[in-house]
């Protein structure tokens, strides 16, 4: 079972620019976390303004970079010492 998406607040708070406003939610689009409206709304501000669409495309990277490398598995030799060490740790205690 998944949470409910919790809609973004549909206008920036009282002395927050939009481009304030849409880099504080700039993970929930990312990571489709919005409602249909509030998505259009933020893909609606990235396609004219340019510096939150190079914040978007730099956290996208980030984003992608950050999946592949999880996607490594460790050495199998890695793996085996930092068994080996938990286990240590463990009757240790």
């Amino acid at each position: 079972m998944t949470d409910p998406i919790t809609p973004i607040p549909h206008e920036p708070a009282e002395g927050e620019s939009e481009c304030e406003h849409a880099l504080v939610h700039l993970y929930e689009f990312l990571d489709s976390e919005m409602t249909a409206d509030d998505e259009q709304r933020m893909r609606a501000h990235v396609a004219h303004c340019s510096p939150c669409l190079a914040e978007l495309s730099v956290e996208e990277l980030v984003k992608r970079l950050v999946k592949r490398s999880c996607a490594e598995r460790a050495p199998e030799t890695l793996r085996v010492r930092i068994h080996e060490q938990l286990t240590v740790m463990s009757f240790g205690a």
